[in-house]
């Protein structure tokens, strides 16, 4: 039996090849978790149901979804088709190890093979010589780069005779759930991945190292989603990039290795999800009595003043995704400018981000909050304006989620305080002015640095 996970796809699948070396007919099995389902958030439900029709439509329609609790459910499945094993890719997050050690123990006998990961590297292989993590992204990427990670694998040659789960009695209808209203999603599934990444070798990677801040332009990758849900393995992205020279291969090379640095550190230290990691942040002064909600609420819903915040929430509520570089610019004024906790806008990214990942949104929430690894200087707090001015030149990507400032032509949207009234009418005033806030949050950040 192969039971999906981060692994939506048939090509480069190891725990594929795993299952059809084990049996001549394989069970294709997803459970639908609602542990898992329950926190996603309506954008990532409907992509991962689109993922999951697309998987279904390439094994014929066999794939078997059931929804229920893995520990109850599997051993279940299990027993139904007189499985010998069950196959999977190794989870590395603090639920997904929970879980896979209690099916193992509820299976009774029959084995858990683990094959692969939805990572190049498995977090915690790669340690300093002494056998300790990395705490600090330079040099993990440099242990990264000389570990190295196996080729993609062969499933195009493998045969599988797929099991037909329709006399089971206990399949479930592969959900068809439409995207949250007005909101467009990415196109879902393994096909969908590939053309892209495809698109993006032939037309962006050239650029990627330039243009990757700049979000007024199409210039990332956008594989973000389909690496959640596994619809493409960074492994198949690196071993194409393999021999590729340039500031484009590199720098995206660089960007995965961030992801599996995150998954890295969270493997070790699963209570980063939820806390500091640095535990002297645990003292940093936050709003959270009824001022602080109403301000979270305000930046939530992109009603800062302060356009390229907006810009980037109004994204996020609009597509399920925001762009990297807009993603640390509203993280730093909701933690910085707002002095509200840096979970709760963890939080809600989680709930919106079709590619919501708890290791890379929690670890990057507690980069920009200074009580994370490899963490920015305290004392870096982005300007808003500035931000704005320098990755948005024109202003076409404020104007492009911020109707309201449409009549504001160049880089003076960024301003729209120092323009006539009329042509704001119906957009705030900054909710906060960001220099003496940058103050407050130096002051609060030097009483725990010392």
């Amino acid at each position: 039996m192969l039971w999906f996970r981060r692994d939506l796809r048939l090509g480069d699948n190891p725990a594929l090849l795993s299952a059809a070396r084990a049996s001549s007919g394989v069970l294709a099995l997803y459970v639908l978790d609602d542990a898992l389902i329950a926190p996603a958030g309506a954008a990532r439900t409907a992509f991962l149901h689109g993922c999951l029709r697309a998987l279904d439509a390439q094994l014929g329609g066999r794939l078997l979804v059931v929804r229920g609790d893995p520990v109850r459910v599997v051993p279940r499945i299990v027993a139904a088709v007189d499985a010998c094993s069950v196959h999977i890719g190794a989870d590395a997050g603090p639920y997904g190890r929970r879980r896979d050690a209690e099916v193992e123990r509820a299976l009774d006998g029959v084995e858990l093979v683990r094959t692969g990961s939805p990572y190049a590297v498995t977090p915690g292989r790669v340690r300093k010589p002494d056998g300790e993590p990395y705490l600090v992204f330079t040099p993990f990427f440099r242990a990264w780069l000389r570990h190295g990670w196996p080729a993609p694998a062969d499933t195009g040659r493998s045969t599988v005779e797929w099991v037909e789960s329709s006399k089971l009695g206990c399949a479930a209808e592969v959900p068809n759930t439409p995207a949250p209203a007005g909101m467009v999603l990415p196109e879902p599934g393994e096909d969908a991945a590939l053309a892209l990444w495809h698109d993006f070798l032939g037309h962006g990677l050239a650029a990627y190292a330039e243009d990757r801040n700049r979000p007024d332009r199409p210039a990332t990758t956008r594989l973000s989603p389909y690496l959640r849900w596994g619809c493409l393995h960074p492994r198949t992205l690196l071993a194409e990039l393999a021999g590729q020279e340039g500031t484009g291969p590199d720098t995206l090379r660089g960007e995965l290795a961030w992801r599996e640095f995150h998954a890295d550190v969270l493997w070790h230290r699963p209570d980063a999800a939820r806390h500091n990691l640095d535990s002297k942040f645990d003292a940093m002064v936050t709003e959270t009595g009824a001022a602080g909600r109403a301000a979270f609420d305000h930046w939530r819903e992109g009603r800062t003043g302060y356009p390229i915040v907006d810009a980037g929430m109004r994204q996020l509520l609009a597509e399920g995704w925001m762009h990297n570089r807009i993603r640390m610019v509203v993280a730093s004024f909701l933690i910085k400018d707002l002095h509200l906790p840096w979970r709760w806008g963890a939080r809600h990214f989680m709930r919106y981000l079709v590619d919501g990942d708890l290791a890379s949104n929690q670890l990057n929430w507690q980069w920009v909050a200074g009580s994370g690894t490899d963490a920015a200087p305290y004392f870096r707090i982005f300007n808003p304006v500035t931000q704005g001015e320098k990755f948005d030149p024109s202003g076409d990507y404020v104007r492009t989620y911020v109707p309201e400032l449409r009549q504001i032509a160049g880089k003076a949207v960024h301003q729209p305080w120092k323009r006539p009234p009329a042509e704001w009418s119906g957009y705030p005033a900054p909710m906060v002015e960001h220099a003496p806030e940058r103050r407050v949050a130096l002051e609060r950040y030097g009483r725990i640095t010392g």
